[in-house]
Protein backbone atom coordinates (compact mmCIF):
# COMPACT_ATOMS: atom_id res chain seq x y z
CA UNK A 1 0.00 0.00 0.00
CA UNK A 2 -0.63 0.80 -0.07
CA UNK A 3 3.92 3.21 -0.12
CA UNK A 4 4.84 5.29 -1.69
CA UNK A 5 8.22 7.00 -5.10
CA UNK A 6 11.69 7.77 -4.02
CA UNK A 7 13.38 5.65 -4.85
CA UNK A 8 11.91 2.35 -5.30
CA UNK A 9 13.86 0.53 -3.67
CA UNK A 10 14.12 2.42 -0.51
CA UNK A 11 10.53 3.34 0.55
CA UNK A 12 9.21 0.24 1.75
CA UNK A 13 10.04 -1.48 -1.51
CA UNK A 14 6.28 -1.43 -2.21
CA UNK A 15 2.95 0.33 -1.31
CA UNK A 16 5.46 2.69 1.00
CA UNK A 17 7.46 4.15 -1.88
CA UNK A 18 4.12 5.33 -3.42
CA UNK A 19 3.15 7.08 -0.37
CA UNK A 20 6.57 9.09 -0.33
CA UNK A 21 6.02 10.12 -3.77
CA UNK A 22 2.64 10.91 -3.63
CA UNK A 23 2.89 13.35 -0.45
CA UNK A 24 4.94 15.24 -2.48
CA UNK A 25 2.04 16.50 -4.89
CA UNK A 26 0.70 19.98 -3.62
CA UNK A 27 -2.64 22.59 -4.63
CA UNK A 28 -1.97 24.46 -7.22
CA UNK A 29 -4.51 25.95 -10.22
CA UNK A 30 -7.41 24.38 -11.61
CA UNK A 31 -7.37 21.11 -13.66
CA UNK A 32 -6.24 20.43 -16.68
CA UNK A 33 -8.09 20.27 -19.66
CA UNK A 34 -9.70 17.03 -21.43
CA UNK A 35 -7.09 16.92 -24.50
CA UNK A 36 -4.04 17.85 -22.11
CA UNK A 37 -5.18 14.75 -20.11
CA UNK A 38 -5.24 12.37 -22.57
CA UNK A 39 -2.22 13.99 -24.98
CA UNK A 40 0.18 12.86 -21.13
CA UNK A 41 -1.08 9.11 -20.63
CA UNK A 42 -0.93 8.91 -24.26
CA UNK A 43 3.18 9.95 -23.76
CA UNK A 44 3.45 8.26 -20.04
CA UNK A 45 1.90 4.99 -20.90
CA UNK A 46 4.48 3.59 -22.65
CA UNK A 47 7.00 5.03 -21.48
CA UNK A 48 6.00 3.15 -17.88
CA UNK A 49 5.61 0.30 -19.93
CA UNK A 50 2.42 -0.53 -18.41
CA UNK A 51 -0.61 -2.34 -20.44
CA UNK A 52 -3.16 0.27 -19.29
CA UNK A 53 -4.93 2.98 -17.09
CA UNK A 54 -8.24 4.36 -15.62
CA UNK A 55 -9.18 7.34 -13.54
CA UNK A 56 -12.08 9.06 -12.75
CA UNK A 57 -12.90 12.24 -11.47
CA UNK A 58 -15.56 13.64 -8.99
CA UNK A 59 -15.79 17.95 -9.49
CA UNK A 60 -18.36 19.40 -7.30
CA UNK A 61 -19.30 16.17 -5.47
CA UNK A 62 -20.24 14.40 -8.61
CA UNK A 63 -18.59 12.08 -11.26
CA UNK A 64 -18.11 14.35 -13.84
CA UNK A 65 -15.37 12.08 -16.31
CA UNK A 66 -14.11 8.49 -16.31
CA UNK A 67 -11.40 7.68 -18.97
CA UNK A 68 -9.46 4.63 -19.76
CA UNK A 69 -6.91 3.30 -22.21
CA UNK A 70 -4.37 0.20 -22.96
CA UNK A 71 -5.27 -3.11 -22.59
CA UNK A 72 -6.35 -5.53 -19.79
CA UNK A 73 -3.57 -7.65 -20.58
CA UNK A 74 -0.03 -7.33 -21.79
CA UNK A 75 -0.26 -8.39 -25.76
CA UNK A 76 -4.63 -8.76 -26.15
CA UNK A 77 -6.67 -6.98 -27.75
CA UNK A 78 -9.57 -6.66 -24.59
CA UNK A 79 -9.06 -3.40 -23.80
CA UNK A 80 -9.28 -1.57 -20.30
CA UNK A 81 -12.77 0.50 -19.64
CA UNK A 82 -14.00 2.45 -16.83
CA UNK A 83 -15.61 -0.12 -15.60
CA UNK A 84 -13.16 -2.82 -15.46
CA UNK A 85 -12.25 -3.67 -11.82
CA UNK A 86 -8.79 -3.70 -10.47
CA UNK A 87 -7.50 -4.67 -7.25
CA UNK A 88 -7.47 -1.32 -5.22
CA UNK A 89 -4.57 -2.05 -2.81
CA UNK A 90 -4.63 -0.52 0.51
CA UNK A 91 -7.51 2.24 -0.40
CA UNK A 92 -8.96 -0.83 0.86
CA UNK A 93 -8.38 0.16 4.32
CA UNK A 94 -10.68 3.23 4.15
CA UNK A 95 -13.34 0.57 2.92
CA UNK A 96 -12.46 -1.26 6.50
CA UNK A 97 -12.46 2.04 8.45
CA UNK A 98 -16.05 3.23 6.72
CA UNK A 99 -17.68 -0.27 7.79
CA UNK A 100 -16.06 -0.10 11.43
CA UNK A 101 -17.30 3.81 11.63
CA UNK A 102 -20.69 2.25 10.55
CA UNK A 103 -20.65 -0.01 13.49
CA UNK A 104 -19.54 2.94 15.83
CA UNK A 105 -22.53 4.57 14.72
CA UNK A 106 -24.66 1.90 15.37
CA UNK A 107 -23.57 1.58 19.09
CA UNK A 108 -22.32 -2.10 18.25
CA UNK A 109 -18.37 -0.60 18.52
CA UNK A 110 -16.66 2.09 20.99
CA UNK A 111 -13.53 3.20 19.42
CA UNK A 112 -11.72 3.31 22.97
CA UNK A 113 -12.50 -0.48 23.64
CA UNK A 114 -9.98 -2.82 24.27
CA UNK A 115 -9.84 -5.52 21.21
CA UNK A 116 -10.40 -8.35 23.74
CA UNK A 117 -13.96 -6.80 24.34
CA UNK A 118 -14.93 -8.10 20.50
CA UNK A 119 -12.35 -10.99 19.91
CA UNK A 120 -12.14 -13.90 22.70
CA UNK A 121 -8.84 -15.24 20.86
CA UNK A 122 -7.21 -11.81 21.97
CA UNK A 123 -8.15 -12.35 25.58
CA UNK A 124 -5.14 -12.05 28.07
CA UNK A 125 -3.12 -11.68 25.35
CA UNK A 126 -0.74 -8.43 24.30
CA UNK A 127 -2.71 -7.93 21.86
CA UNK A 128 -5.95 -7.83 23.78
CA UNK A 129 -5.30 -4.38 25.33
CA UNK A 130 -5.10 -2.80 21.59
CA UNK A 131 -7.81 -0.40 20.84
CA UNK A 132 -10.34 -0.15 17.90
CA UNK A 133 -9.20 3.43 17.99
CA UNK A 134 -5.43 2.43 17.62
CA UNK A 135 -5.99 -0.47 14.92
CA UNK A 136 -7.87 2.19 12.75
CA UNK A 137 -5.01 5.23 13.10
CA UNK A 138 -1.61 2.64 12.78
CA UNK A 139 -0.42 3.08 16.70
CA UNK A 140 -1.33 -0.39 17.71
CA UNK A 141 2.32 -1.25 18.08
CA UNK A 142 2.33 -3.44 15.21
CA UNK A 143 5.29 -3.10 12.90
CA UNK A 144 5.20 -2.17 9.16
CA UNK A 145 7.33 -5.72 8.98
CA UNK A 146 4.75 -7.53 11.18
CA UNK A 147 2.13 -6.53 8.78
CA UNK A 148 3.89 -7.70 5.66
CA UNK A 149 4.75 -10.92 6.88
CA UNK A 150 2.77 -14.39 6.30
CA UNK A 151 0.83 -15.24 9.22
CA UNK A 152 1.75 -18.19 11.56
CA UNK A 153 0.57 -21.06 10.16
CA UNK A 154 -2.70 -22.60 11.77
CA UNK A 155 -2.58 -26.51 11.65
CA UNK A 156 -5.31 -28.12 9.22
CA UNK A 157 -7.31 -24.53 8.56
CA UNK A 158 -7.55 -22.26 5.22
CA UNK A 159 -5.73 -19.23 5.57
CA UNK A 160 -9.03 -17.25 6.14
CA UNK A 161 -9.92 -13.46 8.56
CA UNK A 162 -11.03 -16.21 11.05
CA UNK A 163 -7.60 -18.66 11.43
CA UNK A 164 -5.30 -16.21 9.96
CA UNK A 165 -6.42 -13.22 12.87
CA UNK A 166 -6.04 -16.14 15.42
CA UNK A 167 -2.82 -16.72 14.97
CA UNK A 168 -1.68 -12.93 14.32
CA UNK A 169 -3.64 -12.18 18.11
CA UNK A 170 -0.48 -15.17 19.70
CA UNK A 171 2.03 -12.46 18.51
CA UNK A 172 2.86 -9.62 20.76
CA UNK A 173 3.18 -6.00 19.30
CA UNK A 174 6.35 -4.64 18.48
CA UNK A 175 5.74 -1.54 20.37
CA UNK A 176 3.48 -0.57 23.16
CA UNK A 177 0.09 0.32 22.35
CA UNK A 178 -0.23 4.13 21.43
CA UNK A 179 3.04 4.93 21.45
CA UNK A 180 4.15 5.03 18.20
CA UNK A 181 3.08 4.71 14.82
CA UNK A 182 3.86 2.46 12.34
CA UNK A 183 1.79 1.06 9.17
CA UNK A 184 1.17 -2.45 9.27
CA UNK A 185 -1.46 -3.97 7.07
CA UNK A 186 -2.32 -6.54 10.61
CA UNK A 187 -4.14 -3.50 12.05
CA UNK A 188 -6.72 -3.93 9.09
CA UNK A 189 -6.99 -7.75 9.31
CA UNK A 190 -7.94 -7.34 12.83
CA UNK A 191 -10.54 -5.30 12.21
CA UNK A 192 -11.68 -7.19 9.68
CA UNK A 193 -12.44 -9.81 11.77
CA UNK A 194 -13.84 -7.48 14.27
CA UNK A 195 -17.03 -6.57 12.15
CA UNK A 196 -17.29 -10.14 11.52
CA UNK A 197 -17.64 -10.95 14.99
CA UNK A 198 -19.88 -7.63 15.83
CA UNK A 199 -22.32 -7.76 12.58
CA UNK A 200 -22.50 -11.70 12.24
CA UNK A 201 -21.54 -11.40 8.23
CA UNK A 202 -18.31 -12.57 6.81
CA UNK A 203 -16.42 -9.20 5.99
CA UNK A 204 -17.24 -9.48 1.90
CA UNK A 205 -20.73 -9.63 2.94
CA UNK A 206 -20.69 -7.18 5.28
CA UNK A 207 -18.64 -4.63 2.70
CA UNK A 208 -20.74 -5.97 -0.22
CA UNK A 209 -24.54 -4.97 1.53
CA UNK A 210 -23.32 -2.04 3.73
CA UNK A 211 -21.34 -0.55 1.29
CA UNK A 212 -20.71 -1.37 -2.56
CA UNK A 213 -24.56 -2.30 -2.97
CA UNK A 214 -25.47 1.39 -1.15
CA UNK A 215 -23.37 3.66 -3.23
CA UNK A 216 -23.97 1.83 -6.30
CA UNK A 217 -20.77 -0.09 -7.19
CA UNK A 218 -22.26 -2.36 -9.62
CA UNK A 219 -18.68 -3.19 -11.10
CA UNK A 220 -17.06 -4.10 -7.67
CA UNK A 221 -16.72 -6.95 -5.48
CA UNK A 222 -14.48 -7.94 -1.85
CA UNK A 223 -11.99 -10.63 -2.45
CA UNK A 224 -13.89 -14.13 -1.59
CA UNK A 225 -11.24 -16.63 -2.21
CA UNK A 226 -11.87 -17.32 -5.73
CA UNK A 227 -10.49 -16.14 -9.40
CA UNK A 228 -11.69 -13.79 -10.99
CA UNK A 229 -11.38 -13.64 -14.97
CA UNK A 230 -12.95 -10.19 -15.46
CA UNK A 231 -10.88 -8.48 -13.73
CA UNK A 232 -7.25 -6.66 -14.68
CA UNK A 233 -4.50 -9.08 -14.93
CA UNK A 234 -1.76 -7.95 -12.80
CA UNK A 235 1.67 -7.18 -14.57
CA UNK A 236 5.59 -6.90 -12.40
CA UNK A 237 8.57 -5.58 -12.99
CA UNK A 238 11.27 -7.61 -14.71
CA UNK A 239 14.20 -6.04 -15.68
CA UNK A 240 12.74 -2.79 -17.46
CA UNK A 241 9.94 -4.97 -18.87
CA UNK A 242 6.20 -6.23 -17.29
CA UNK A 243 5.72 -9.90 -16.90
CA UNK A 244 1.99 -11.12 -16.78
CA UNK A 245 0.48 -12.60 -13.29
CA UNK A 246 -1.14 -15.73 -14.07
CA UNK A 247 -4.93 -15.69 -12.85
CA UNK A 248 -5.48 -16.35 -9.22
CA UNK A 249 -7.77 -16.55 -6.70
CA UNK A 250 -8.06 -13.50 -4.28
CA UNK A 251 -7.16 -13.70 -1.00
CA UNK A 252 -9.54 -13.66 1.91
CA UNK A 253 -7.27 -12.69 4.56
CA UNK A 254 -6.26 -9.38 2.96
CA UNK A 255 -9.51 -8.46 1.49
CA UNK A 256 -9.92 -5.49 4.68
CA UNK A 257 -6.61 -4.19 4.01
CA UNK A 258 -6.28 -4.69 0.18
CA UNK A 259 -8.80 -6.73 -1.31
CA UNK A 260 -11.59 -4.53 -2.58
CA UNK A 261 -12.04 -4.77 -6.34
CA UNK A 262 -13.53 -1.67 -8.03
CA UNK A 263 -13.27 0.25 -11.17
CA UNK A 264 -12.81 3.58 -11.52
CA UNK A 265 -16.10 4.28 -12.25
CA UNK A 266 -17.55 2.58 -8.93
CA UNK A 267 -14.26 4.07 -6.66
CA UNK A 268 -15.15 7.94 -7.57
CA UNK A 269 -18.79 7.17 -7.12
CA UNK A 270 -17.86 6.16 -3.84
CA UNK A 271 -15.51 9.20 -3.31
CA UNK A 272 -18.39 11.32 -4.48
CA UNK A 273 -20.69 9.42 -1.41
CA UNK A 274 -17.82 10.64 0.78
CA UNK A 275 -17.82 14.31 0.03
CA UNK A 276 -21.42 14.71 -0.20
CA UNK A 277 -22.05 16.45 2.88
CA UNK A 278 -25.16 14.08 3.42
CA UNK A 279 -26.21 11.78 5.98
CA UNK A 280 -26.35 8.02 4.50
CA UNK A 281 -23.84 5.80 4.62
CA UNK A 282 -22.11 7.25 7.29
CA UNK A 283 -23.00 10.61 8.80
CA UNK A 284 -21.10 14.05 7.50
CA UNK A 285 -19.89 13.94 10.84
CA UNK A 286 -18.57 10.81 10.92
CA UNK A 287 -16.73 10.94 7.29
CA UNK A 288 -15.55 14.46 8.36
CA UNK A 289 -14.32 12.44 11.30
CA UNK A 290 -12.24 9.86 9.52
CA UNK A 291 -10.24 12.89 8.14
CA UNK A 292 -9.02 13.92 11.19
CA UNK A 293 -5.87 12.81 13.05
CA UNK A 294 -6.82 10.17 14.92
CA UNK A 295 -4.80 11.25 18.13
CA UNK A 296 -1.57 13.00 18.71
CA UNK A 297 0.78 10.17 17.67
CA UNK A 298 -0.96 10.19 14.28
CA UNK A 299 -0.87 13.19 13.23
CA UNK A 300 -1.16 12.43 9.10
CA UNK A 301 -3.34 9.60 9.61
CA UNK A 302 -7.01 9.09 10.03
CA UNK A 303 -8.92 6.51 9.94
CA UNK A 304 -8.07 4.89 6.81
CA UNK A 305 -6.94 7.61 4.90
CA UNK A 306 -3.56 9.73 5.13
CA UNK A 307 -3.76 13.25 5.89
CA UNK A 308 -1.86 16.34 4.11
CA UNK A 309 -3.52 19.20 6.19
CA UNK A 310 -2.11 22.04 5.31
CA UNK A 311 -3.26 21.40 1.84
CA UNK A 312 -6.66 20.09 3.02
CA UNK A 313 -5.63 16.71 0.82
CA UNK A 314 -7.40 13.22 1.66
CA UNK A 315 -5.45 10.40 0.19
CA UNK A 316 -4.42 7.13 0.03
CA UNK A 317 -2.17 4.63 -2.36
CA UNK A 318 -2.40 0.92 -3.08
CA UNK A 319 0.12 -1.60 -4.22
CA UNK A 320 -0.53 -5.10 -4.82
CA UNK A 321 1.04 -7.62 -7.02
CA UNK A 322 1.28 -6.00 -10.45
CA UNK A 323 -1.60 -3.51 -9.44
CA UNK A 324 -0.93 -0.02 -8.42
CA UNK A 325 -3.82 2.71 -7.60
CA UNK A 326 -4.08 6.06 -6.37
CA UNK A 327 -7.53 8.11 -4.45
CA UNK A 328 -7.06 11.54 -3.74
CA UNK A 329 -9.70 13.74 -2.55
CA UNK A 330 -10.03 17.39 -1.17
CA UNK A 331 -13.20 17.67 0.64
CA UNK A 332 -13.46 21.54 1.01
CA UNK A 333 -13.72 21.64 -2.66
CA UNK A 334 -15.58 18.39 -3.06
CA UNK A 335 -13.10 17.10 -5.37
CA UNK A 336 -11.34 13.79 -5.98
CA UNK A 337 -9.53 11.46 -9.13
CA UNK A 338 -8.75 7.86 -8.46
CA UNK A 339 -6.39 6.02 -10.85
CA UNK A 340 -5.76 2.74 -11.78
CA UNK A 341 -2.90 1.16 -13.19
CA UNK A 342 -2.51 -2.97 -13.96
CA UNK A 343 1.49 -2.35 -13.66
CA UNK A 344 4.06 -2.92 -10.66
CA UNK A 345 6.59 -0.19 -10.91
CA UNK A 346 10.00 -0.77 -11.64
CA UNK A 347 13.42 0.75 -9.98
CA UNK A 348 14.36 3.65 -12.00
CA UNK A 349 12.90 1.70 -15.29
CA UNK A 350 9.24 1.28 -16.03
CA UNK A 351 8.04 3.26 -12.77
CA UNK A 352 4.94 3.96 -12.88
CA UNK A 353 4.74 6.38 -10.78
CA UNK A 354 4.81 9.41 -12.98
CA UNK A 355 1.44 7.82 -14.60
CA UNK A 356 -0.29 8.06 -11.64
CA UNK A 357 0.88 11.25 -10.29
CA UNK A 358 0.75 12.53 -13.55
CA UNK A 359 -2.58 12.25 -14.11
CA UNK A 360 -3.82 13.22 -10.40
CA UNK A 361 -1.79 16.31 -10.59
CA UNK A 362 -3.17 17.53 -14.17
CA UNK A 363 -6.86 15.95 -12.89
CA UNK A 364 -6.95 18.34 -9.68
CA UNK A 365 -4.56 21.15 -10.70
CA UNK A 366 -1.57 20.00 -8.39
CA UNK A 367 1.76 21.45 -8.76
CA UNK A 368 3.64 18.65 -10.07
CA UNK A 369 6.37 18.74 -12.05
CA UNK A 370 7.91 15.00 -12.67
CA UNK A 371 9.79 12.36 -11.32
CA UNK A 372 12.70 14.19 -12.71
CA UNK A 373 15.74 12.00 -14.55
CA UNK A 374 15.73 8.99 -12.11
CA UNK A 375 19.33 8.78 -12.29
CA UNK A 376 19.93 7.67 -9.11
CA UNK A 377 17.14 4.81 -9.14
CA UNK A 378 18.58 3.72 -12.03
CA UNK A 379 22.14 3.78 -10.70
CA UNK A 380 21.01 1.50 -7.98
CA UNK A 381 19.60 -0.75 -10.02
CA UNK A 382 21.86 -1.29 -12.64
CA UNK A 383 24.96 -1.60 -9.62
CA UNK A 384 22.61 -4.32 -8.35
CA UNK A 385 22.59 -6.13 -11.85
CA UNK A 386 26.21 -5.72 -12.25
CA UNK A 387 27.36 -6.78 -8.49
CA UNK A 388 26.84 -10.50 -8.74
CA UNK A 389 28.72 -10.52 -12.45
CA UNK A 390 31.68 -8.96 -10.83
CA UNK A 391 31.58 -11.45 -8.07
CA UNK A 392 31.51 -14.10 -10.50
CA UNK A 393 34.36 -12.68 -13.02
CA UNK A 394 36.53 -12.50 -9.30
CA UNK A 395 36.28 -16.02 -9.16
CA UNK A 396 37.49 -16.53 -12.32
CA UNK A 397 40.26 -14.31 -11.79
CA UNK A 398 41.43 -15.42 -8.02
CA UNK A 399 41.73 -19.21 -10.14
CA UNK A 400 44.42 -17.50 -12.39
CA UNK A 401 46.34 -15.81 -9.79
CA UNK A 402 45.87 -18.58 -7.21
CA UNK A 403 49.43 -18.97 -6.71
CA UNK A 404 49.94 -15.51 -5.57
CA UNK A 405 47.16 -16.23 -3.04
CA UNK A 406 48.68 -18.93 -1.83
CA UNK A 407 51.86 -17.62 -1.60
CA UNK A 408 50.77 -14.22 0.84
CA UNK A 409 51.76 -14.72 4.19
CA UNK A 410 51.95 -13.14 7.65
CA UNK A 411 49.35 -10.06 8.67
CA UNK A 412 49.04 -9.16 4.75
CA UNK A 413 48.04 -12.77 3.63
CA UNK A 414 45.70 -13.51 7.18
CA UNK A 415 44.28 -9.69 5.66
CA UNK A 416 44.09 -11.15 2.27
CA UNK A 417 42.47 -14.66 3.19
CA UNK A 418 39.90 -13.45 5.79
CA UNK A 419 38.38 -9.59 5.09
CA UNK A 420 36.79 -10.49 1.69
CA UNK A 421 34.65 -13.27 3.98
CA UNK A 422 34.16 -10.77 6.66
CA UNK A 423 33.10 -7.70 4.52
CA UNK A 424 30.57 -10.09 2.46
CA UNK A 425 29.42 -11.70 4.96
CA UNK A 426 28.43 -8.41 6.43
CA UNK A 427 26.58 -7.17 3.26
CA UNK A 428 24.27 -10.38 3.09
CA UNK A 429 23.79 -10.24 6.37
CA UNK A 430 22.47 -6.53 5.44
CA UNK A 431 20.54 -7.81 2.80
CA UNK A 432 18.94 -10.54 4.52
CA UNK A 433 18.07 -9.78 8.05
CA UNK A 434 18.81 -6.10 8.17
CA UNK A 435 16.95 -4.47 5.07
CA UNK A 436 13.86 -6.23 5.92
CA UNK A 437 13.29 -4.87 8.89
CA UNK A 438 14.57 -1.37 8.13
CA UNK A 439 11.94 -0.85 5.28
CA UNK A 440 9.05 -3.22 6.82
CA UNK A 441 9.41 -5.84 3.73
CA UNK A 442 10.66 -9.57 3.95
CA UNK A 443 12.34 -10.73 0.80
CA UNK A 444 9.80 -13.60 0.20
CA UNK A 445 6.99 -10.58 -0.20
CA UNK A 446 9.17 -8.30 -2.39
CA UNK A 447 9.12 -11.01 -4.32
CA UNK A 448 5.66 -11.23 -5.16
CA UNK A 449 6.15 -7.18 -6.11
CA UNK A 450 9.41 -6.82 -7.64
CA UNK A 451 10.71 -10.20 -8.52
CA UNK A 452 14.02 -8.48 -10.14
CA UNK A 453 14.83 -6.63 -7.74
CA UNK A 454 14.44 -9.41 -5.44
CA UNK A 455 16.41 -11.72 -7.55
CA UNK A 456 19.19 -9.13 -7.91
CA UNK A 457 19.49 -8.64 -3.87
CA UNK A 458 19.61 -12.41 -3.14
CA UNK A 459 22.19 -12.90 -5.79
CA UNK A 460 24.12 -10.37 -4.19
CA UNK A 461 24.00 -11.52 -0.91
CA UNK A 462 24.97 -15.06 -2.39
CA UNK A 463 28.11 -14.07 -4.41
CA UNK A 464 29.97 -12.04 -2.34
CA UNK A 465 30.23 -14.96 0.36
CA UNK A 466 30.73 -17.19 -2.28
CA UNK A 467 33.69 -15.83 -3.90
CA UNK A 468 35.30 -15.28 -0.73
CA UNK A 469 35.11 -18.58 0.21
CA UNK A 470 36.49 -20.05 -3.29
CA UNK A 471 39.22 -17.53 -2.84
CA UNK A 472 39.95 -18.75 0.89
CA UNK A 473 39.62 -22.36 -0.53
CA UNK A 474 42.44 -21.46 -3.26
CA UNK A 475 44.55 -20.09 -0.16
CA UNK A 476 44.30 -23.05 1.71
CA UNK A 477 44.06 -25.74 -0.98
CA UNK A 478 47.96 -25.30 -2.46
CA UNK A 479 49.65 -23.79 0.58
CA UNK A 480 52.22 -26.58 1.63
CA UNK A 481 52.95 -26.90 -2.28
CA UNK A 482 53.28 -22.73 -2.81
CA UNK A 483 55.59 -23.30 0.39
Amino acid sequence: MSKSTAPQFVGRLTALLLVLSFSSLHAASPGASEDSLEAFIAEELPRSGAPGVAYAIVRDGEVRRVGARGTVRQGHDLPVSEQTPFVSGSISKSFTALATMQLVEAHEIELDAELSTYLSDCRDRPAGAITIRQLLSHTSGYSTLQGNRSPPAVSGEAVDLDSGVRALARVSPEREPGTTWAYSNANYQILGRVIEEVSGESFESYLQTHILEEVGMLNSFVADGEAHAEMARGHRPWFGRKREIPLQATERLSAPQGGVVASAEDLARYMAVLLNGRDDILSAEGKARMWRAANDVSPHYGFGWFLSPDEGRVWHSGSTPGVESLATMFPERRAAVVVLVNAGSGVGFGETTGLLNGITARALGLDYRGEGSRWLQKLTFVGLAVTPVLFLLCMGWAWLRRDEIRAQSGLRGVVSRWMPLLTTLAAAGFIVVLLPRIFGVPLDTLARFQPDLTLLLRATAWTGPAWALFRLGLAFSGRSRAA
